[in-house]
């Protein structure tokens, strides 16, 4: 008897770490409704939110980093800087602190409903990433921001904001120059496996609104966009479906390539019945003529669309911006939730020698291991500055940037 009952007791705890203690209908998701969301009581769900940005694919500006902009070169300086293992030590406890419950209990309390986790693929591989070479920590990361979401009445939308090979061919994909995804089959099929592995491990997760296959493919630098561009689609079309033999209740959602600005070269975007578009903006005129492009090819797909990405700019061209978005039915999660000095929802101070020692070796010229000698300072302060650096960005070492917040129109 005592057996059953620890049977019995060990289901219902698992039943409660993934948030069901039964399987999920079709009903109990956030549906696509003509251009609509709608959530499982029939009422119309606005996405209105931020993006959980740098947490899980780190960008060299949030660190005050310009030559050493994505996560493989932050990484590579860092291990010239103080050497593998305090790197990974460092990496750990910047996963640890960037985003806790705390966080996202904060950003419900401003009034979102939606926060956007931008990741990169590496995450479900073994490679070489933020401190970890086998035995990543993808799935344990977003399990604990989905539980800390659903019970702060949150929403997640999972971004790939770095594909394998590569989707943009820029910092943004941390990738090598290049949009390789799109001409490398290899690449291509670790992409599907990994949405199917996503899908398959969150099937039956209300807490996620949808799957953001791809963050802002192809750049506008190569000769041969319209090639690039033209190979974008089959490459959706696949993944989704692939995605739908694990996975029918969560929203497919598409961006465009150019930063997700430009619709116009894919003209067949309705090939799922649960599928809605994002795109991005930053700057550009505050009104709705800024936007009109999107509100009418929005209009002409008849399908949902939101901003992905929308900030660092004014607390006042924000504040306009939000309400033209609500006019117009276009849900949007600004970017970023947490960054260094400004332009956020929390911002963090940097510690003292950061940008004297740290940010200094970043920019300075590495090019070979002489150059690296030269430039290094002492390794001592700089893992001192990283280490209170880590400190610094947990939630209770931050401050509120009131006006931001205001400005994103959220309650």
């Amino acid at each position: 008897m005592k057996r059953i009952i620890g049977l019995i007791a060990l289901v219902l705890g698992m039943a409660a770490c993934t948030g069901n203690t039964g399987t999920p209908s079709e009903n109990d998701f956030i549906r696509v409704s003509g251009k609509d969301l709608v959530a499982p009581d029939g009422s119309k769900f606005f996405i209105k939110g931020t993006n959980l940005g740098c947490w899980l694919n780190p960008e060299g500006y949030m660190f005050g980093f310009g030559r050493a902009s994505s996560a493989r070169l932050i990484n590579t300086m860092f291990c010239e800087l103080v050497g593998p293992d305090r790197t990974a030590e460092f990496w750990k406890r910047f996963k640890d602190n960037y985003v806790t419950r705390a966080d996202i209990d904060f950003i419900a309390s401003c009034g979102a409903n939606t926060i956007r986790i931008p990741f990169n693929y590496r995450l479900f591989t073994d490679e070489d990433y933020m401190g970890l070479t086998s035995g990543q920590d993808g799935f344990e990361r977003i399990d604990s921001a989905v539980v800390w979401c659903r019970e702060a009445g949150l929403k997640v939308i999972l971004d790939m904001h770095d594909a394998p090979g590569g989707q943009t061919g820029d910092n943004i994909d941390d990738s090598y120059g290049y949009p390789w995804l799109f001409e490398s089959t290899a690449s291509q099929e670790l992409f599907y496996d990994i949405w199917v592995r996503i899908a398959s491990h969150y099937k039956d997760e209300t807490t996620i609104l949808g799957y953001e296959l791809m963050n802002e493919p192809v750049a506008p630098y190569f000769e041969n966009m319209d090639d690039l561009n033209s190979r974008f689609l089959p490459v959706c079309r696949e993944a989704v479906a692939r995605i739908r033999q694990v996975d029918t209740n969560h929203i497919i959602i598409l961006g465009a390539p150019q930063w997700n600005t430009n619709f116009k070269p894919v003209t067949d975007w309705q090939f799922d019945d649960n599928m809605m578009l994002t795109c991005h903006r930053y700057g550009g005129e505050a009104g709705e003529e800024g936007i009109r492009e999107y509100i009418e090819f929005r209009d002409s797909t008849g399908l949902p669309m939101y901003m992905g990405e929308i900030g660092h700019n004014t607390c006042e061209w924000q504040e306009t911006y939000s309400r033209v978005m609500q006019e117009n039915n276009i849900g949007y999660t600004f970017w970023p939730y947490k960054k260094r000095d400004i332009e956020c929802m929390r911002a963090f101070d940097v510690p003292e020698g950061w940008d004297e020692l740290v940010v200094r070796f970043a920019e300075s010229d590495r090019k070979d291991f002489a150059a690296i000698r030269a430039a290094r300072p002492d390794q001592e302060a700089a893992w001192k500055a990283m280490c209170e650096f880590t400190e610094n960005i947990r939630f209770e070492n931050c401050h509120t940037l009131d006006d931001y917040v205001d400005s994103m129109l959220l309650p």
